[in-house]
């Protein structure tokens, strides 16, 4: 996973205090304007209301490999998915794609996630598995490390292939990390001696639970790191019962 900063959007706010959307109504709006068949299949599957508790909400752990940092300009190389509940990682179900982009892989990239031309020469484009992943993620709440790089290269993939974006609500495991380690800013004396702030990167957020390191930037594999992730956040901050729209986006 490339890092960018995050994108806020919506109409309600949650106890972070982002607004965030209705998205139940919101979903039943995009599936009445949503002009490609899988796209407004995937609407049309739902989602759950705001107040359903934490413990009742499919999940989904979602993370992409691209070719950069511009969500316009650059393309996913690799998909990772892996569904759980919050009391339970369905790793058997999990799914992994490798992507041919429409542009070229850049060097800094393939050292990063180690996807070659080789590898994406004879690989699918991202319009031939959209239905099979739409389908794969309908219904679900998304969880993420970092949201805008989900949301804003799935959406510059898909606008030059169907005319049309996508929404989708998320659990930030990233914004949740910043919630409690960056709602102050550092104090005097941190400032003079130069203290950097705590990172709140996946590897080292997983660090402070005592979690296991995995090899970075595998989709699957990040994928993964972030659902276990979330459940150690739920497990010492939240509890089964809270109810989804305290930390979705």
């Amino acid at each position: 996973m490339l890092h960018l900063g995050t994108l806020q959007q919506g109409q309600n706010k949650s106890a972070a205090g982002i607004e965030t959307p209705d998205w139940p109504a919101r979903f039943r709006e995009l599936a009445a304007s949503a002009r490609d068949e899988r796209l407004k299949r995937f609407y049309a599957a739902g989602m759950v209301g705001a107040d359903t508790p934490l413990s009742e909400v499919p999940l989904m752990a979602l993370d992409f490999e691209t070719t950069g940092l511009d969500p316009v300009r650059d393309g996913i190389v690799s998909i990772g998915l892996v569904p759980m509940r919050l009391e339970r990682i369905l790793a058997s179900q999990s799914r992994h794609w490798i992507l041919k982009p429409r542009t070229a892989l850049a060097e800094e990239s393939v050292t990063i996630h180690g996807i070659t031309d080789s590898q994406v020469a004879s690989a699918p484009d991202l319009i031939e598995i959209l239905g099979e992943l739409l389908e794969a993620i309908a219904g679900h709440v998304m969880v993420v490390h970092c949201r805008a790089i989900e949301r804003q290269f799935l959406n510059g993939a898909l606008r030059p292939r169907i005319g049309e974006s996508i929404e989708f609500p998320v659990i930030d495991t990233m914004e949740l990390e910043a919630r409690l380690h960056r709602s102050k800013r550092p104090g005097l004396m941190a400032r003079l001696f130069g203290r950097q702030q705590l990172s709140i990167r996946l590897a080292a957020s997983r660090g402070r639970y005592g979690l296991p390191r995995y090899r970075p930037h595998h989709a699957l594999t990040d994928a993964l790191a972030s659902a276990e992730l979330l459940q150690a956040q739920v497990g010492h901050r939240f509890a089964p019962d809270t109810p989804i729209r305290e930390l979705w986006k």
